[in-house]
């Protein structure tokens, strides 16, 4: 009967976790990193800023393009939403990597006070939406519901 040697399963342990670091790594963006958001890269950070004459919000989205990006206020919130493809390949030697990624960010901010949607602009610069929201005063009269 042989012994076991406990050396062996420390050696698979760490081994194990030295593929989950390398697994990990892999699915992080450094521009993510150094934006300061969070390594999934699903979360856009915001400013809302009430100037009297209307709203205007400020939004960090490093890495999109303009046609990825979705912007439209229902019901006095404003959603944006953004969407990219990535594809890579890498080739050392005989080896081939390729990796395709997604990343989408989405964001629904609720509106402190009513807009003409008909007069809102967006920009996109840099890396940063700016989108102006007029304000207009609520519809006084509301909506009448017929009851059956």
């Amino acid at each position: 009967m042989s012994r076991r040697n406990p050396f062996d399963e420390l050696e698979e342990l760490f081994d194990r976790m030295q593929e989950n670091f390398e697994s990990a790594a892999r699915t992080w963006d450094p521009a993510d990193l150094d934006a300061g958001l969070p390594a999934t890269g699903a979360e856009m950070r915001v400013d809302l800023e009430d100037t009297g004459e209307e709203l205007v919000l400020t939004g960090d989205l490093p890495g999109f393009e303009t046609e990825d990006i979705d912007v439209r206020v229902v019901d006095r919130t404003l959603r944006v939403d953004a969407e990219r493809d990535e594809e890579t390949e890498e080739e050392r030697g005989e080896y081939v990597r390729r990796e395709r990624r997604r990343t989408s960010v989405s964001r629904a901010i609720d509106l402190p006070s009513a807009v003409d949607e008909n007069d809102i602009t967006a920009a996109y610069n840099n890396g940063v939406l700016t989108v102006r929201m007029p304000k207009t005063e609520p519809d006084s009269r509301g909506t009448q519901i017929d009851v059956n």
